[in-house]
């Protein structure tokens, strides 16, 4: 260690080279176009924040932009991110105008809809991009554990989507042990801060305190500090230079970081009364503004000649300049807990009094409401007002804090009651199950009128659904339905098609609610009160489609599709209900149907900045491109979705992974989705997982000719015989397929007189040419051939190109079975062709021995070119050729323009062309 390297007075640190070296690669690489993300983790006390000043001093020629979590204000919408932006806020004109609407909103700035928080996410990564553009761009953020969550749910985002835009942005957190993870940071880059030397210890102990010290104080000094800086600096202050000298500190047996609390709170205790009332209001002040804390000093009667000196007193602990400053981030709490609650509420109300109620009115309100002990009617509408800016903002968590502060203030009983049911709601939606049940049960307890206490049931429903989508689940949206009934016919009615689908995921469970009995439910639901919208015309089809059967329900469920279909059909509803609508129109094998309004479920959720929605939106599209064989789109949307999860936490199920897996013959992917799946599905109690993984096998298994595989797959996908939600054709066209393999007739026979009953319902081509394939199947002769015939002849008026593929190998391998060689060759290479432009692996390699057996060679085809690419340049390659910008491609892809300019030009230099153009050639 070097003497030059002396303490953290001085602003220097002590044994921290690996440490500096880190963060200093970190600059280095950001300065040559790259960014990064880093959290700096470690206990309290133990260095983040001289290793932050650190960044900070070497940071020369960046852009820097620097926040600090205050406790005080995890409850304030976006209070932490507000401050980075605000010094950039002159560039939101660069920003597509959803992320422009999105941030403006979020600020404050504008009104309108509540913002997508990731749509703000892919707002401030636009701006750090832009600003960046000119010099590199560094944010610190000290003290992350105290951020409000939308802040950190924002620049988690942002940190994870950094690529190539020179930006690099700095995390400070506390340990685990020491305070809540902060899911928002997990998964990024940790430097972990570890305690200093023996020797370095004592070099940063003595050359803190130059007096004299007793050797043996020293030693106890530092074997207590564990290595911590912070408590090897502030423990001594704690006693007189005697102590230290002879020995006679006390040092109890206590933590670390309690140690280091304890010595600041010594240090407070020995200043004037007024002092630590100054030092309390700076503590409760949490912007910092030295303009607002002098006003609410006076506010306390604390003469002018009396806070000069306090002033004074308290410098060594403050810097009050703008902002005010603490000497370390732990002095804030400890002030601020060591002061009594009675203290403490004067404060607050001395804030309260002085913030600019027009300018700051939530600030205000938490003051106030800080202050206030007894029920206080005025104080929880000033609250609950709050909550409403909160939540137009897109502040759920912040909005349901002051519902919650509200609810507890409020002395009218049912008044308080729709306080706490209105906080459980915005819980809920802001992902906290176990905090909204809570505040649910509080809501319960009073006196609801009839028609919040069937709102209650009715998100005790949702929370239940959200947490586990088991047999129970049904039941309560049942119940919710029922009781609505009377009180709210068009609420009613959006309930039982929520029941349905509780119904279709928990998949007719033993003990629970059937989907049968829910539609019988939602039979004798009360008319719409006017003009029936697509979703009454859904329910009305669903209700017929589980209670009279397949054949009535069609025609209903058509005209519902046919309204889903209209240009007119508002964003709203369509965000709401397009999923059930997307799913009813494969339900019905009507591909011209799920074309039209999966693609516009996926492109309302794009264009609206519905992200929470798009997976779901994805996932309807990617089955659609699945049964069209289009399996590289297919694919770049499952990229697409683990970009959403990566991005933005929400966890994204597996099934559509595993289809896309199981049709393109890829075995150990299938099966290790496959067993992720089920696992979390057996967790949550869904039957939907089982039956999804039983299809996505047995399409595996037909595709690699292991029949007797495929046939329990199938068998176990489509049994029992009742109803069990939607694709419950497609089951049951594997299982025929597996069962005419392995001579299993009864059990095809059996598969293929269900399958009729909804294939000749339907009577779309889609349908009618998966009958017409499994028919075929199981006939001979002439009855064989002609079944086949009219299978492709069905098929090829349809998008549904890997079951045209798969009917021409079976008829093709059934020629070669009567010896019309000539014939089989040309349905085998022309099934050959289509799997391989598909991706369709497995069954490609079937139709490959085929020919085989046929005495015909096959090729090997050439790898494409774009096998160099990655995954990521291959998608954009995709989007290019679609025809959107830059821009449009950061959007999907949740990454900056910046790196999409960057992966351009990775592809540019691996397919040899240097423009656009020629890359859409």
């Amino acid at each position: 260690m070097r003497r030059d390297e002396l303490d953290m007075l001085t602003g220097k640190l002590v044994d921290r080279d690996g440490e500096r070296a880190v963060l200093d690669r970190l600059l280095a690489d950001v300065r040559i176009g790259e960014s990064r993300a880093i959290v700096v983790r470690g206990g309290a006390g133990i260095g983040k924040t001289a290793l932050l000043d650190h960044v900070l001093g070497q940071a020369v020629g960046f852009r820097v932009v620097r926040t600090t979590g205050v406790e005080a204000e995890k409850e304030l919408v976006f209070a932490a991110l507000h401050q980075i932006c605000a010094p950039m806020l002159g560039r939101l004109e660069v920003l597509p105008a959803p992320q422009r609407e999105a941030l403006a909103t979020a600020f404050g700035l504008a009104v309108g809809s509540p913002p997508d928080r990731f749509v703000i996410g892919l707002a401030v990564l636009g701006l750090f991009s832009e600003v960046a553009r000119e010099q590199p761009l560094l944010c610190v953020v000290d003290d992350s554990q105290w951020l409000d969550r939308a802040s950190a749910q924002v620049l988690g985002f942002v940190a994870r989507r950094l690529r190539a835009e020179s930006v690099a942005v700095v995390f400070a957190a506390r340990h685990a042990e020491d305070h809540a993870e902060l899911p928002e940071l997990v998964g990024l880059p940790v430097l972990r801060v570890t305690a200093l030397t023996d020797e370095d210890s004592r070099a940063l102990l003595t050359s803190a305190h130059t007096g004299p010290v007793d050797d043996r104080v020293l030693e106890r000094v530092i074997a207590e500090s564990r290595g911590n800086p912070l408590a090897l600096l502030e423990l001594p202050r704690g006693f007189t230079p005697a102590e230290l000298a002879g020995g006679f500190g006390s040092f109890g047996l206590v933590s670390v970081p309690r140690r280091i609390e304890e010595s600041f709170r010594r240090q407070i205790e020995e200043l004037s009364p007024a002092t630590r009332q100054v030092l309390l209001v700076a503590a409760a002040e949490p912007v910092g503004d030295p303009v607002l804390l002098w006003r609410a000093v006076d506010r306390l009667g604390i003469d002018t000649m009396t806070t000069a000196s306090s002033r004074e007193e308290a410098s060594r602990l403050v810097e009050f300049a703008s902002p005010v400053r603490f000497r370390h981030p732990l002095l804030r709490s400890v002030i601020y807990n060591a002061a009594s609650v009675e203290q403490r509420r004067h404060a607050h109300q001395a804030l309260g009094e002085v913030v600019d109620p027009a300018s700051d009115p939530d600030r205000r309100a938490w003051h106030l409401a800080q202050a206030t002990v007894e029920p206080d009617e005025d104080v929880a509408a000033e609250l609950e007002r709050s909550a409403g800016r909160a939540q137009s903002r897109g502040g759920l968590v912040a909005a349901a804090s002051f519902l919650e502060r509200a609810t507890a203030l409020t002395p009218d009983l049912a008044q308080r009651g729709h306080r706490a049911l209105a906080a459980a709601q915005a819980r809920h939606l802001a992902g906290m199950p176990e905090a909204a049940l809570r505040l649910l049960s509080l809501a319960e307890a009073g006196p609801l009128a009839e028609l919040p206490r069937a709102r209650a049931e009715l998100l005790r429903a949702r929370i239940a659904f959200t947490v586990d989508r088991g047999r129970h689940t049904p039941l309560l949206f049942l119940k919710a339905a029922m009781q609505l009934e009377r009180l709210d016919a068009r609420l009613a009615r959006e309930t039982y098609l929520d029941a349905l689908r509780a119904a279709w995921y928990a998949a007719d469970p033993p003990g629970g609610v059937t989907i049968r009995e829910v539609a019988r439910a939602a039979a004798e639901a009360p008319a719409p009160g006017g003009p029936p919208r697509a979703a009454d015309l859904l329910l009305d089809g669903l209700a017929v489609r589980y209670t009279a059967g397949f054949a009535a329900g069609v025609p209903r469920v058509q005209q519902a599709l046919r309204a889903f279909r209209d240009p007119g059909l508002s964003d709203e509803e369509g965000l709401r209900w397009l999923w059930f609508a997307s799913a009813a129109a494969v339900d019905l094998c009507d591909d011209d149907t799920a074309n039209i309004v999966t693609a516009r479920f996926v492109g309302l959720a794009r264009d609206t900045g519905a992200l929470a929605t798009l997976p779901l939106a994805l996932t309807t599209r990617i089955v659609v491109d699945i049964f069209a064989g289009d399996l590289v789109a297919a694919a770049a949307l499952v990229e697409e979705m683990h970009g959403i999860e990566d991005g933005t936490g929400i966890p994204v199920p597996a099934y559509t992974g595993q289809l896309l897996a199981a049709w393109q013959g890829r075995e150990a992917v299938t099966g290790d989705l496959v067993a992720a799946t089920a696992t979390d599905a057996d967790r949550r109690g869904e039957g939907l997982g089982s039956i999804t993984a039983g299809w996505a096998c047995a399409v595996l298994f037909n595709g690699l000719g292991r029949f007797e595989e495929a046939f329990a797959a199938a068998e176990q996908a489509a049994a029992p015989p009742q109803e069990r939600g939607i694709l419950t054709w497609a089951p049951l066209v594997e299982l025929v397929t597996a069962a005419s393999r392995i001579d299993r007739r009864d059990a095809a026979a059996d598969a293929l007189q269900r399958l009729e009953q909804l294939t000749r319902a339907s009577g779309t081509h889609w349908a009618l040419g998966l009958e017409a394939t499994c028919r075929a199947l199981l006939s001979a002769g002439r009855a064989a051939e002609s079944a086949y015939v009219e299978a492709i002849d069905h098929l090829s008026r349809t998008r549904i190109r890997g079951q045209l593929a798969r009917v021409r190998l079976h008829y093709g391998e059934w020629l070669r079975r009567q010896n019309r060689r000539n014939d089989a060759r040309e349905q085998l290479r022309e099934a050959h062709v289509m799997f391989t432009a598909m991706g369709m692996e497995a069954f490609a390699g079937l139709a490959v021995r085929e020919l085989g057996a046929t005495g015909a060679a096959v090729r090997k085809p050439v790898e494409p070119v774009s096998g160099e690419l990655t995954t990521q340049e291959a998608q954009i390659v995709r989007l290019v050729r679609e025809g959107l910008s830059n821009a449009e491609i950061a959007t999907r892809l949740f990454i900056s323009p910046r790196t999409v300019e960057w992966h351009l030009g990775n592809i540019f230099g691996k397919l040899g062309i240097s423009s656009r153009r020629q890359l859409r050639r």
